[in-house]
């Protein structure tokens, strides 16, 4: 191990820890870099990736213009990143591939979260459906392009493996080596096991404090869900005159630490079970090592689905993802009709996709264009495009 290793990952990782050093490497090959392992690598490349400035203004559940303090992509893939290192560094795997993974798996989302993604997806239905996982892996192997030599970020193959968390056979036959486990069953690194429920934890959790912050959930219903009374009781007890949005904060705080202590226990159990030698002993497992014990398991169901329930599908989260819906519809149809509508480097692509795959490389590239938004650009594209007066 490296001495760079050593700085960014003190605790020395397991054997079946994913290895930067026996990675299976990238789509084009590149020297080793200089004073950092090649996940460091990775993780660098997304953050200074414009997809990954660009969560900043996309919303997670409400949209960019409603709140300063509400969560947004950016600010959700980067606590997930928190939660995710935690529990990697708990069962000695490999944190900087665990953080990379995590920075990631929200590149492909488009513009007003669900809403936008299902709004999309309805559109794309007679070109192959859009997805925002798959479309998060498009982005770092095609769509980013900053370098001389390939285009995409060219992540080795543990990212990418971690950032498709799921998808079809269809689909999974198209991928080749990435898709193989999707059609064998077989599982991916413990690095991409952990961040796939640390991005549960900090979801599930962080909009239990949106929700009470925009006053569409209160307390008192809260307290109907098990996860949430546990430690509310818990808070109110030990600080009775503590303020209310204070009172917030340390119970979200220990939500979420309950459930992660709940995953390294439960996982490590698993993993000393399990007794797993290698990372392929791991991706050859009947079942995902990392996961929270039943009972936690069953909390945190009845967590998501309150918050599906009484937030998600609130009236004025409805209003606003109902408005998102036809905003990109509208923008999808215009566009794909007329690709003269779209600005240069976009309708430059729209023409490349097309010549090489026809109707559905024209539709794919109308929605890569659509999918990169942030609200406020989809927004003003929208007036841009429809609005005579501008």
């Amino acid at each position: 191990m490296s001495s760079a290793d050593t700085q960014t990952n003190p605790v020395t990782p397991a054997p079946y820890a994913a290895n930067p050093e026996t990675s299976r490497g990238r789509r084009h090959p590149e020297p080793a870099p200089a004073h950092r392992s090649e996940y460091q690598r990775d993780r660098d490349r997304i953050i200074h990736s414009a997809a990954f400035r660009r969560l900043e203004y996309k919303t997670q559940v409400f949209v960019n213009h409603e709140g300063d303090l509400f969560r947004t992509r950016l600010t959700h893939s980067i606590e997930v990143a928190q939660v995710a290192r935690s529990i990697a560094r708990a069962l000695k795997l490999n944190e900087d591939l665990t953080e990379g993974i995590a920075l990631a798996h929200d590149l492909g989302h488009t513009p007003f979260g669900h809403a936008g993604q299902d709004a999309l997806n309805a559109c794309m239905q007679d070109y192959g459906g859009f997805e925002h996982n798959l479309q998060s892996l498009r982005v770092v192997d095609e769509l980013e392009e900053r370098y001389a030599e390939f285009t995409g970020l060219n992540l080795t193959f543990e990212s990418r493996e971690g950032i498709l968390k799921h998808c079809s056979r269809k689909n999974a036959e198209a991928l080749g080596e990435l898709g193989e486990r999707f059609i064998q069953r077989t599982q991916p690194s413990l690095e991409a096991q952990l961040t796939n429920l640390a991005d549960e934890i900090a979801y599930n959790s962080h909009d239990v404090d949106d929700g009470l912050r925009s006053g569409l959930i209160d307390v008192d219903a809260l307290c109907e869900v098990v996860l949430f009374r546990e430690q509310y009781e818990i808070v109110r007890a030990k600080y009775p005159q503590l303020a209310p949005r204070r009172t917030i904060h340390e119970v979200v705080r220990r939500l979420i630490g309950c459930q992660v202590i709940d995953l390294v226990e439960t996982s490590a159990e698993r993993l000393a079970s399990a007794k797993p030698e290698t990372i392929d002993d791991v991706r050859q497992h009947g079942e995902p090592l990392v996961s929270f014990s039943d009972g936690m398991r069953e909390k945190n169901l009845d967590l998501k689905r309150f918050l599906r329930a009484r937030l998600y599908r609130h009236y004025r989260v409805h209003r606003m993802t109902a408005k998102a819906g036809k905003t990109i519809t509208a923008l999808f149809s215009a566009f794909l009709e007329d690709p003269r509508l779209l600005p240069d480097d976009a309708r430059a692509h729209v023409k490349a996709l097309e010549n090489s795959e026809g109707d559905y490389g024209r539709a794919r590239a109308v929605a890569d264009y659509i999918a990169g938004m942030t609200d406020r650009y989809a927004i003003a594209e929208y007036d841009r495009t429809f609005n005579p007066a501008m």
